[in-house]
């Protein structure tokens, strides 16, 4: 199994979740987060002051599947992200030893 992190713009987020839907994935978490990486911030103006902004708002989408699934998903998550403009988004996919479900006791891809 493997866990897909994925940090996507917010506005994304529902046609993401609607293509994952479709491409099988059954359940994910969505976390609000703020970070920075390229895009390094920006500055905006409120009550006729400037002020930085640092930290860009982002989704991060954390989804759980079997490894024959990995590709196809991360696929999906790029192509309904993608807005061809810096802050796009990454993915990170990691090893995911045991999940369990706690309701049915059920383990590993059974549990998904």
């Amino acid at each position: 199994m493997k866990l897909i992190i994925a940090t996507i713009k917010p506005y994304k987020l529902e046609e993401v979740r609607e293509a994952l839907t479709n491409a099988g994935v059954r359940g994910m978490m969505v976390t609000e987060i703020k970070g920075f990486g390229s895009q390094s911030g920006h500055t905006e103006i409120y009550r006729g002051a400037e002020y930085a902004v640092n930290y860009v708002p982002k989704v991060r989408l954390e989804i759980v599947v079997p490894d024959a699934m990995t590709d196809q998903i991360t696929e999906t998550i790029v192509r309904t992200a993608r807005t061809d403009k810096i802050g796009d988004g990454k993915i990170f996919v990691l090893d995911v030893e045991q999940a369990i479900r706690v309701r049915t006791g059920e383990t590993n891809e059974d549990a998904l």
